[in-house]
């Protein structure tokens, strides 16, 4: 649209097709897998959980840009549609990518189990 479209608490711009989303059962799904009816884990930035379902899911070509992380010696990377409407979760409350700047803080969930076809596994991996 190009114009700013205020965000809706109820959608959800989660990025690229090949991002994973954590199902309520812990359990990842690449977001291109993820359709209505399934069941995923929304969590706060309290750290509470709660299971959400969802009720529609689109694949459409969005601008991303990358957000590069770092918490101590541990790095890691993700891409998120470049939209006012899409919002990592700060410290001092939601903070939209589009003004995020480098040493901003932000919340993350760290996993120290690798995962594969979906499950977590014990297994020593590097991603880059």
């Amino acid at each position: 649209t190009g114009g700013f479209v205020p965000p809706r608490p109820f959608r959800v711009n989660a990025g690229p097709v090949h991002a994973y989303a954590l199902a309520a059962d812990l359990s990842t799904k690449y977001l291109s897998e993820v359709g209505a009816g399934d069941h995923l884990l929304i969590v706060g930035r309290d750290g509470s959980t709660r299971e959400g379902v969802v009720g529609r899911a689109k694949v459409e070509p969005r601008p991303c840009l990358r957000v590069d992380l770092a918490r101590g010696d541990a790095t890691g990377q993700v891409f998120l549609q470049q939209a006012e409407t899409v919002r990592l979760a700060g410290v001092g409350g939601p903070l939209p990518v589009t003004k995020a700047r480098a040493g901003d803080a932000v919340l993350v969930q760290a996993d120290e189990r690798g995962t594969h076809v979906g499950m977590r596994i014990s297994v020593d991996v590097k991603e880059k």
